[in-house]
């Protein structure tokens, strides 16, 4: 007999491990649940749709339920699972349309139930234009009421909502930004989060304005929201607003089972994205991952990783061993020109894990100053004082920053020196880069202090 398939969730990891596992077996009965009616669709392009750089909803979906089936691959929409039994090794499925239950047996079965968006106590919260983003209909609903509007209010100053005030600034909206910490993108180093809403606010400052140490306490309107009412007191007019707080991973099902948990409540899996229950894997942003730089776990849910994770989930599952080592949590967006990337750990980051991180910020231009097209970035290298050891780095600008974190990310995951990294055989040519890379200007930088603090103490050496 054909060993039975079961995949719950169609975001990215679960039909990654689908598609995947049909690739590798012919013979597999694969049925993947999903409660949403659309499946196998691009969450990240979706600030862009919003925007309008992407003109239809449709482009957005990697693949449909139809382009599964000419797989023999079985797609269950607007069907969820609440509940497993993992010793009859059978799933119960809710038919989100007929409220009908299915008892579904397995052989295999994957969690891939992904995050939901985090929601704070906000009092008349559920006010109309109030909205999240994480599926293709928050999407239009928000493109909607955003073509309608002329003003807007983004709480939460991460990564999405540096991504919709984009957008909602390329529409000509006045917006309003709630952070609840100093810095907007605090994940970053202050020092690179300041230099990035000095951008914003020196190039934009018509349309945007930011709330920084604040978040909603209240709303108000008689049907639809009119004003945000802020924990100091502040009075906000506003035709709509995104809550982009962050997310929760989808856990609940898992933890009803008794299943092993990780930071932030995650599914804890090991290398082959097996979990603590026999025949139960689980994949993407309801897993955790090992942090290739501290070793420790942790959770950076990424659309790259939920696809490598089904990658590795379905070659364990047809008998391959090919583990996923971990994560470095490279990342990139950016505010019209502006990139903005990183990699591996921030200087506060490694503080906080027991490194002594000596750094160093560069700006200078991504090619040589005579080309036309050069325009400044600013690169910050951390590294390890003791060790030698590249940690991560920051990367801003107009130019070419992201190329930057690329090569930090192959440094970090071959455990380069700082001297090593100087050593860097980098390419050169004046339409690309200056003579001396800024990143490798950064790395000169922080070995002459690791130099210098050598040279110091040897003195103290000989002095005593």
């Amino acid at each position: 007999m054909s060993k039975k398939i079961v995949i719950i969730g169609g975001g990215t990891a679960g039909p990654k491990t689908a598609a995947k596992l049909r690739r590798l077996n012919k013979d597999f009965e694969i049925n993947l649940y999903t409660d949403e009616k659309y499946i196998s669709y691009s969450a990240c392009g979706m600030p862009y749709y919003i925007e309008g750089l992407v003109k239809q909803l449709e482009f957005l979906i990697v693949r449909t339920a139809e382009d599964f089936e000419k797989q023999n691959i079985h797609i269950h929409l607007k069907k969820r699972c609440i509940e497993i039994d993992p010793d009859n090794k059978i799933v119960s499925i809710l038919d989100l349309q007929t409220n009908e239950l299915e008892k579904v047996p397995y052989d295999v079965l994957v969690i891939a139930t992904g995050a939901r968006p985090f929601i704070p106590k906000i009092e008349n919260i559920n006010l109309e234009n109030v909205f999240t983003l994480r599926t293709l209909d928050n999407a239009k609903n928000i493109r909607e009421a955003m073509l309608k509007s002329k003003t807007a209010t983004i709480i939460g100053g991460g990564y999405i909502g540096i991504e919709l005030l984009e957008a909602f600034v390329a529409n000509n909206l006045k917006v309003n930004m709630l952070e609840k910490n100093f810095y907007i993108l605090h994940l970053l180093d202050d020092d690179i989060s300041k230099l990035i809403r000095n951008h914003i606010e020196e190039n934009y400052s018509e349309f945007v304005t930011f709330y920084s140490n604040e978040s909603a306490k209240s709303f108000k309107g008689e049907k639809r929201i009119s004003k945000v009412i802020t924990d100091s007191g502040i009075e906000i007019d506003t035709d709509f607003v995104v809550i982009a707080t962050g997310i929760l991973p989808n856990v609940e099902i898992f933890k009803k089972i008794g299943g092993k948990t990780s930071v932030y409540g995650t599914i804890s899996v090991n290398e082959y994205m097996q979990t603590s229950i026999d025949s139960i894997y689980a994949v993407g942003d309801c897993t955790d991952n090992l942090n290739l730089v501290t070793k420790k776990r942790s959770w950076i849910p990424l659309g790259s990783t939920a696809n490598k994770e089904g990658r590795v989930c379905a070659l364990t599952i047809a008998g391959l061993d090919n583990g996923f080592e971990g994560v470095l949590g490279s990342m990139v967006t950016k505010f019209f020109s502006l990139t903005i990337s990183s990699v591996g750990l921030t200087e506060k980051f490694a503080k906080d894990n027991g490194y002594e991180p000596i750094s160093a910020t560069v700006t200078k231009k991504d090619k040589a100053g005579y080309m036309p097209e050069a325009k400044n970035i600013t690169v910050k290298l951390v590294a390890d004082k003791n060790s030698k050891k590249i940690l991560g780095a920051q990367a801003i600008g107009c130019g070419d920053a992201h190329k930057r974190i690329n090569t930090v990310a192959s440094a970090l995951r071959s455990n380069l020196t700082i001297s090593q990294l100087i050593n860097l055989d980098l390419p050169y040519a004046p339409p690309y880069s200056t003579a001396i890379d800024p990143l490798l200007t950064a790395a000169q930088i922080i070995n002459d202090k690791i130099n210098e603090e050598i040279l110091k103490n040897k003195s103290q050496d000989h002095n005593s």
